[in-house]
């Protein structure tokens, strides 16, 4: 009877070291979905209440199949820690305010049960599941979800493309009579006064939540820091008119690498575990950015650079293997 006793009062442990910390998944998770809220709200004031819609039906509908997977799959029920609704969010942000509303379900349906649980869940899925399925939905729809209309509010913008679109199609000097000169534009592109997708459109919100994430510790600086400057750097270099004639700081604001660089690219499962992993990272995105906006057909990219290191962050980790414990060298490969 004692050794029963002394046996039930035994606990497993992990073994060392022990890091005691107040943090969890459904405190960070729900910490960087109130980080996007402002943005979000303001897109869905900027756009109407089809956008609203969008957001709500993208939010849902990631939840319901969670739920949904989560029984098939016989395991435990965890729509409360908010990540479900991360990706739902994210996923309704960076689409057009006009596509039909069953769009953003099929992109929640393959964001998480294509891209996440197929892959296990969370923590073992190699790519960004918002992501995923904003880029099903654009080969599957590419029509619906490169069609932009006039923002309801009185904002005198005269075209209803985005402001990218306008630069790959008509040039920059277009883009500047589009806004009735540069401040204004620089101006609409700050505040958020432009056309693009529901939540990408408000550079200054956006910053102020990816800020709030780094004062928090949950993503590092670097990574949206090397990410955005590269591609700033870059866009100034090969300009319109040749070398060093590019305008940095339009491309910095415009499209959707500020929610890109502080939502996307920092996502902890699918970016590199060291620093130097995640600069690389960052910079590799902020190249493939620049390449498909500049050369490609398609005016922008940083869905797709970010997807595409996504896939080679496990070769990175290789090359950059964090250090053990109480030793200055790498944790080595003895597989």
């Amino acid at each position: 009877m004692a050794e029963v006793e002394l046996k039930e009062k035994l606990f497993d442990v992990s073994v060392s070291p022990h890091i005691r910390s107040k943090e969890s998944i459904a405190k960070i998770m729900w910490t960087v979905n109130l980080t996007l809220a402002p943005a979000a709200l303001f897109g869905a004031y900027n756009f109407g209440i089809n956008a609203f819609i969008i957001i709500v039906v993208g939010i849902l509908s990631a939840v319901l199949f969670e739920y949904l997977v989560e029984i098939i799959r016989k395991k435990p029920i965890t729509i409360s820690d908010g990540s479900a609704v991360l990706t739902g969010l994210l996923l309704a942000m960076c689409l057009p305010p006009t596509i039909p509303f069953y769009m953003a379900a099929v992109g929640s349906f393959i964001g998480v049960v294509v891209a996440k649980h197929a892959m296990g869940g969370l923590g073992y899925n190699i790519f960004n599941p918002a992501h995923i399925g904003r880029a099903a939905l654009m080969v599957s729809w590419p029509v619906a979800m490169t069609t932009w209309s006039a923002m309801t509010t009185k904002i005198d913008v005269v075209s209803a493309a985005t402001p990218l679109n306008i630069l790959k199609q008509q040039g920059y000097s277009a883009l500047i009579d589009t806004f009735g000169g540069a401040s204004n534009m620089y101006q609409s592109l700050l505040i958020g006064t432009r056309n693009g997708s529901i939540g990408e459109t408000s550079t200054i919100l956006l910053v102020l939540g990816g800020l709030f994430l780094i004062y928090k510790g949950y993503i590092n600086w670097q990574v949206p820091v090397v990410m955005i400057g590269t591609v700033g750097v870059l866009t100034w270099i090969f300009g319109p008119a040749g070398f060093f004639t590019g305008d940095p700081l339009f491309h910095m604001m415009a499209g959707g690498l500020i929610i890109g660089a502080f939502f996307m690219a920092t996502d902890m499962v699918t970016i590199p575990i060291t620093v130097k992993g995640q600069i690389v990272f960052a910079l590799g995105v902020g190249l493939l950015t620049t390449l498909i906006r500049l050369k490609g057909g398609y005016p922008e990219g940083v869905c797709y650079a970010i997807l595409l290191m996504n896939s080679v962050t496990p070769l990175i980790d290789r090359f950059f293997q964090p250090v053990k414990f109480g030793t200055k060298g790498v944790i080595k490969d003895v597989g």
